[in-house]
């Protein structure tokens, strides 16, 4: 998992470790806590895997574009390769776990040691990867009702070079240069070896987390103004509109706060009480970071899809290909430009609102 006390595990164990850190530690390489991983990572590289799967919008002819079918697909398909990367770090890690006990944490072994630090350096990174896309996600529907053109390249450069310096730093301090970070005598040396790491865990996840709702509520109110603006009224049928898509914005941060905020309770646990650790109660966040971490790819495969079978189509493999209407051109998975029709970058609305008024969840509002 993306969490810094499990990094720690990787250090070797001197003969003073703490005895609440030995007791963790062995929970940590048990056959249970392993297992659980293993089978939540698999759920999770389906869901990425399904993200990923070429689609096509069925109403590709109407005015109205979805934006998951334009700009917001391409961040929600590199969401979804750094969660599948993400989790198959943690499906070879506990496979390996499991099976070839040779690679497991030892006290003086350095290759265990080697192969445990790279594999937490390898899922964290991923994982931090999708944290800073889900911000992205979120900025790029504000600016798409802005009617502003989309940054690409800034979101690559944000997305895949500061978790690379983030990771980079705060697992240089806890390893290097002899991976004893639990032979440290005060709290003075945890500060200077350990909390930086939490910190460069913690902060991007921390700002995911107050950042994207208060995008969103913005980017909410615009939506009111998007439609009554294009549509010159505001009746219920457009309240309908907006609450679907109220829905479909709070979902989308109810699911990062559910796979993510068991970390921050571990994190703010562990700080508080350095010196009386919980056990038992910082385990059991660690089995539900095992089983919700992972399930971010597949959540992700539910709050950003479309809710309607009937408003997507997704390519499957092995299967063979009938056109329903209008192939998927070059166009229509390209970051829109700016001067494009209006109605091309409205967000998350599925058909052509003046005649259809047809919800995001892809059930009519005339009903």
């Amino acid at each position: 998992m993306a969490d810094p006390t499990i990094q720690t595990f990787c250090c070797h164990l001197a003969n003073n470790t703490d005895r609440a850190v030995n007791v963790m530690v062995v929970e940590f390489n048990s056959d249970s806590y392993n297992t659980v991983c293993l089978l939540s990572s698999c759920v999770g590289i389906l869901g990425a895997l399904y993200q990923v799967l070429p689609r096509e919008d069925s109403n590709l002819p109407h005015r109205w574009f979805s934006f998951s079918a334009t700009r917001g697909r391409q961040i929600i398909i590199w969401l979804a390769l750094a969660d599948l990367l993400a989790s198959m770090g943690v499906f070879v890690r506990s496979s390996l776990w499991l099976n070839a006990r040779s690679v497991m944490q030892t006290a003086d072994d350095t290759a265990s040691t080697l192969f445990c630090a790279l594999s937490s350096a390898w899922i964290q990174y991923f994982y931090m990867a999708t944290w800073l896309w889900t911000l992205c996600y979120a900025i790029d529907v504000r600016l798409v009702l802005k009617e502003s053109e989309g940054h690409p390249v800034f979101y690559h450069f944000a997305a895949w070079t500061i978790p690379a310096v983030l990771t980079s730093f705060g697992l240089s301090l806890l390893y290097v240069p002899d991976a004893n970070c639990h032979s440290m005598g005060s709290l003075s040396s945890a500060m200077v070896r350990i909390l930086p790491n939490y910190c460069a865990t913690y902060l991007p996840m921390a700002v995911v987390m107050v950042a994207n709702p208060s995008l969103y509520l913005f980017s909410t109110r615009d939506v009111e103004k998007v439609i009554s603006r294009s549509l010159s009224q505001y009746t219920r049928k457009e309240r309908d509109i907006v609450d679907a898509i109220k829905l479909k914005f709070s979902l989308i941060n109810v699911a990062f706060y559910i796979c993510w905020l068991p970390n921050i309770i571990n994190g703010i646990l562990l700080w508080v009480l350095w010196f009386n650790l919980p056990e038992k109660v910082i385990v059991t966040l660690w089995y539900i970071m095992a089983v919700t971490n992972p399930l971010q790819a597949l959540f992700n495969s539910l709050v950003y899809r479309r809710w309607s079978s009937s408003s997507e189509r997704v390519y499957w493999p092995c299967r063979e290909a009938y056109s329903v209407g209008p192939s998927i051109s070059s166009d229509s998975t390209s970051w829109p430009k700016k001067g494009s029709p209006p109605g091309e970058e409205t967000p998350l609305l599925q058909s052509e609102v003046s005649s259809a008024r047809t919800s995001i969840n892809g059930t009519s509002s005339d009903q």
